[in-house]
């Protein structure tokens, strides 16, 4: 098989950048390389069809973490996106870039290039804003399209209307100069259709015939002599096949099957590898480490009202009519995230900046744990921004190289359970707002009896999860632990392999980890292309 100049694992947010970009000179040949299938389907098209993508193997790796120690050995599920968009296929299609402190944090551990006035230029250049937002915080002729939902939910709009009861502003731009307050989130939505990273990227240049997209094709491993990589060994049909890269093989597998991937192909820690009797190629202790997400918490109120989105007898004719209200007018509850609305705010533990993100659905999520409940309510989300604990990806001990043991180690650190706890009672105190007292019901989660803040934390033991956004885990630095070069995102101490994903993020950013993770891969684009003839 002719060998392509660049190699691409991953057709997800960072993937399908690189794949554009590399592609646009005709002189590259290119080959993309995506694990699971089409995502050409309604569930991922029609906004709403979010609702039956987590958990569904077609369109969601569904991996299963280690117990947590931390909270009371539960065992909790990481959603990650398997098809053409990878995660931005399955997400909740918030449009956000965190806080700008966060970049210049990047900066001043050693990412040089990484601070906020060197990434705004590259966010912008990717946006398509439809909204006429401020120029100096966005972009209007990038492929990204973001907009405003089509049909927000009443009930949202009673949130974002308890913002000055909490003490906090309405905020109608989180990506412009503070993040502080409640508002509906923009979202990457083109006339009520969920934008991804291959519709936005990829399925505009399927006419380039210097790309070559390979889906349902498992990379098991890195092919290595020396400082190179000279291709990859990848599963199809049930067969191994090895493709070679004249260029550059480029990770963009997420900050799960990255590190997995290295690991598998014995770039990691050497005792670790010679654990699981992997030749070590590279030793890189850092592999694997450094392992962030959002721990996230749920206060759920059910109301009589019928005002929210659910169903109910007295809703029926709404359900029936919602799919022709789709499709003609692109208007009614089919067009919604479920996450319509949010914002940002300070604990007593806070900094300069916001320490907790809230996500907000207009509709009741079961305090059981069900998937449906009938009947109508509102949910508030509160997760731990920029968490103190940190934890690993390791291959499993059981000769497959496959198989990972993901272990967020949650609430490791005291203060990340001090700032949670203080987290549900900022969303308790906005629910409580007049704004609500016209949908006002019973608190079903955590429940009136849970007022202390011991026997709030015994509720986040029982209960949390994540929103999420794993990242960290490839880290890009300058101390020993760091995997990949700032100025290049070359793994250390290899010659022509790149890590472009969230996994190189040092630390966590504060919001959603979607669009950074584009803006991860334009930059990289932009290394790789400054070096090619």
């Amino acid at each position: 098989m002719q060998p392509y100049d660049y190699i691409i694992i991953g057709a997800g947010a960072a993937g399908c950048v690189l794949a554009n970009r590399l592609s646009a000179n005709s002189n590259h040949s290119v080959c993309l390389i995506e694990a699971g299938g089409s995502t050409d389907s309604p569930l991922v098209k029609i906004p709403a069809g979010v609702f039956g993508l987590y958990g569904n193997r077609r369109y969601d790796y569904t991996y299963s973490g280690v117990p947590q120690k931390h909270l009371n050995n539960r065992i909790i599920t990481v959603n990650r996106g398997k098809g053409l968009g990878g995660s931005s296929a399955i997400n909740g299609m918030v449009y956000i870039r965190g806080n700008a402190n966060d970049y210049d944090n990047w900066a001043a551990l050693g990412c040089e290039g990484w601070a906020y006035k060197d990434v705004l230029p590259v966010f912008k250049k990717l946006e398509n804003n439809l909204l006429q937002q401020d120029p100096h915080y966005h972009g209007f002729d990038g492929e990204l399209k973001v907009a405003a939902q089509q049909d927000p939910n009443p009930v949202a709009r009673i949130f974002v209307s308890a913002a000055g009861a909490a003490g906090l502003p309405e905020n109608t731009d989180f990506n412009a100069g503070s993040q502080s307050g409640l508002g509906i989130y923009n979202v990457k939505q083109h006339k009520g259709e969920r934008v991804s990273s291959y519709t936005a990227f990829v399925k505009p240049i399927l006419h380039r015939t210097n790309l070559t997209i390979l889906k349902n094709c498992e990379v098991l491993s890195l092919n290595i002599q020396g400082s190179r990589v000279t291709g990859v060994t990848l599963e199809r049909n049930g067969k191994q096949e090895p493709f070679s890269a004249n260029r550059e093989v480029i990770l963009s597998a997420g900050a799960i099957a990255s590190p997995r991937i290295l690991l598998a192909s014995g770039i990691g820690d050497r005792q670790a590898l010679q654990d699981l009797n992997i030749p070590c190629h590279q030793h890189l202790p850092g592999v694997g480490e450094n392992l962030q997400d959002h721990i996230d918490s749920m206060v759920t109120v059910r109301s009589n009202r019928p005002l929210s989105i659910g169903v109910s007898w007295c809703r029926m004719p709404k359900v029936f009519i919602a799919p022709f209200e789709y499709l003609f007018r692109r208007m009614g509850w089919w067009t919604t995230n479920y996450t319509e609305a949010g914002g940002f705010a300070k604990t007593c533990y806070a900094g300069e900046d916001p320490d907790i993100q809230f996500h907000f659905t207009p509709i009741y999520r079961s305090h059981r744990g069900r998937r449906f409940e009938f009947g109508h309510g509102y949910s508030l989300f509160t997760c731990v921004l920029r968490p103190h604990s940190c934890g690993t990806v390791k291959l499993a001990d059981d000769g497959s190289r496959r198989n990972v043991l993901i272990d967020h180690n949650f609430f490791a650190h005291e203060q990340d359970q001090k700032i949670l706890i203080e987290g549900v009672k900022k969303a308790r105190e906005i629910l409580a707002s007049a704004s609500f007292d016209s949908i006002r019901g019973e608190e079903m989660a955590p429940g009136k009896d849970v007022q202390t803040d011991e026997q709030i934390l015994a509720y986040l033991k029982a209960t949390t999860t994540t929103v999420y956004h794993p990242v960290g885990t490839c880290k890009m630095g300058v101390d020993d632990m760091a995997v990949v070069d700032p100025l290049t995102l070359k793994v250390r101490g290899m010659d022509n392999l790149r890590v472009i994903d969230a996994s190189i993020m040092p630390k966590l950013i504060s919001g959603n980890t979607s669009s950074p993770t584009m803006m991860i891969a334009e930059k990289g684009a932009q290394m790789i292309l400054s070096n090619s003839i």
